[in-house]
């Protein structure tokens, strides 16, 4: 319940995407690319082909004091005007972003081109994964791995942050899309009050299951949900390629996840 394709930082198209989950043995999955929309319609076309349910999804990147936060959205509408207009100034602001963090890189004597990162984010969206492709490809780094750890990760000398929105303003953008409001992996804001502030301003549900969370994350998140009254989801942040080790099917989760999301929809 949360993958990406080539129209945000992953390396599948959506027909391949959904081709793989089909071969990884699932029945539902979310595609929830960040700041984008542009892959769900062909995404829930292959759903279709290969008889895979495909929930319209996105994934909101946010700036709180500083940090970044990620806001996942289920089953939204992917024609809301709202959104659509909103993701389009996202877009502008991440293009911007890039330009920062390649300036840079390039103070710290690492001569990269700004078009080389472009280059790989050709279909949609650009991020810090795409500036990490660029790296390894000029062989400025060794891997993806040393490209966050070094230098682009969110402590790292090159990162800027950038973002518009707040974690309010994504909550309520997805429910004015009529989806649903996850915070996304959870772990890596290093703060888990602010999940409780995000509950306050109508944070509907919390990635649990995933990659990077050991058991006792997993056993802490669970119980959070539960004392908060959030939905619980979980997805393996699949990238294809660009982050090989994160497999589609890697998490897998029960139905009745999907189900309680579905409910959640119903009287929203």
């Amino acid at each position: 319940m949360h993958l990406h394709t080539f129209y945000s930082d992953g390396t599948y198209s959506p027909q391949d995407l959904v081709r793989e989950a089909k071969k990884a043995g699932l029945s539902a999955i979310a595609v929830t690319d960040h700041d984008t929309v542009e892959a769900l319609e062909l995404s829930v076309a292959a759903g279709d082909e290969f008889a895979i349910e495909v929930i319209s999804g996105i994934e909101l990147s946010c700036d709180y004091a500083g940090s970044e936060i990620h806001m996942l959205g289920y089953f939204i509408d992917c024609k809301n005007k709202e959104l659509l207009d909103k993701l389009y100034g996202l877009k502008k602001n991440r293009i911007e972003r890039i330009h920062k963090i390649v300036s840079k890189l390039n103070d710290m004597g690492l001569k990269l081109n700004v078009e080389s990162v472009l280059d790989f984010a050709r279909y949609g969206t650009v991020g810090r994964l795409h500036v990490a492709r660029a790296l390894l490809k000029d062989k400025l780094v060794g891997s993806l791995q040393e490209a966050f750890q070094r230098f682009i990760g969110d402590k790292g000398p090159a990162y800027v942050c950038g973002f518009k929105l707040d974690p309010a303003e994504a909550i309520n953008l997805i429910k004015k899309a009529g989806g649903i409001p996850v915070l996304a992996h959870p772990y890596t804001i290093g703060n888990d009050e602010l999940i409780v502030e995000f509950k306050n301003l109508g944070l509907m549900g919390l990635e649990v299951y995933y990659p990077e969370h050991s058991q006792s994350m997993i056993n802490f998140y669970l119980g959070l949900a539960r004392e908060l009254g959030l939905l619980v989801t979980g997805g393996s942040d699949c990238h294809g390629q660009a982050k090989s080790e994160a497999k589609i099917g890697s998490v897998m989760l029960a139905y009745e996840f999907v189900e309680k999301l579905k409910k959640a929809k119903r009287v929203l």
